[in-house]
């Protein structure tokens, strides 16, 4: 039976795993290779790392990272964090990663997404799009780890990322983002609804009906989360884990049908 990706997305800095909420106040949560292993273990479908400092700092996510996260992972990965070249790209996959995942580079230099797609192939370009509200309450990108707010509209940027030759949108709320209360479910369906490419709703998932929601409802293609798979419990203890198979096939589509026998 089909069933849509559900993705953990960890975030790096330095060596280390952390978790923020509404991109501020990164709390250490462990060895990213110990939270790697558990996912494999847990049979998770894939896994992006994003570093978090590496926009900010002038450079893109370490090589050296992705080739020890690579040694350890049984699933495909993405990374991102700072990439703006197909230089830097090509070193990531040479590393073991599948895919690139481009947020500030690709505001900035959305060339680097053509040339991309045409040398590596769409399928391995990842444009995340992260989103919050301006002053006039009105939803745009940001770039810089969410610190700087562009005027850029989220859905027409996704649409120009697309044309581009992104293959995939990664579309996520900074307003939400660690919160656990749920997605945006409007931001996700005006995406989704104005893109023919898979766009992975990320930002705000709590459980599994968050993650429904955003797949029925938003329309997305997949789900990603952070928190949810690396906190447990309202005092937001540490603890990586991640759904059992079972579970994670009640989002499918075709589940309740099958359940009531049609």
């Amino acid at each position: 039976m089909f069933r849509p990706r559900v993705i953990p997305c960890l975030l790096l800095k330095g060596d280390g795993l952390v978790k923020t909420m509404r991109f501020a106040d990164p709390v250490y949560v462990g060895d990213p290779m110990n939270a790697v292993r558990i996912f494999n273990m847990r049979l998770a479908d894939e896994i992006i790392f994003l570093d978090i400092e590496a926009s900010l700092e002038g450079r893109s996510i370490s090589p050296d990272l992705v080739r020890r996260i690579g040694e350890e992972c049984f699933m495909p990965f993405a990374v991102g964090g700072g990439i703006r070249t197909t230089d830097q790209i090509r070193q990531l996959f040479r590393a073991g990663a599948e895919k690139a995942v481009l947020n500030t580079g690709a505001v900035e230099c959305p060339d680097c997404i053509s040339k991309a797609a045409d040398m590596f192939g769409s399928q391995s370009i990842v444009v995340c799009i992260d989103v919050r509200e301006d002053a006039s309450h009105e939803k745009k990108v940001a770039v810089r780890s969410g610190r700087k707010i562009t005027g850029l509209d989220p859905v027409a940027f996704a649409r120009d990322m697309e044309r581009r030759g992104a293959g995939e949108i990664m579309i996520n709320s900074i307003d939400r983002e660690g919160t656990m209360s749920g997605y945006d479910l409007g931001l996700i369906r005006q995406v989704s609804d104005a893109v023919s490419i898979p766009v992975i709703a990320s930002g705000g998932a709590g459980d599994l009906a968050h993650m429904r929601e955003a797949l029925h409802d938003g329309n997305a293609s997949a789900v990603s989360a952070g928190s949810m798979f690396v906190f447990q419990g309202p005092r937001r203890g540490v603890l990586i884990s991640f759904p059992e198979q079972d579970e994670l096939m009640a989002l499918s589509p075709l589940c309740e049908a099958d359940l009531n026998g049609s």
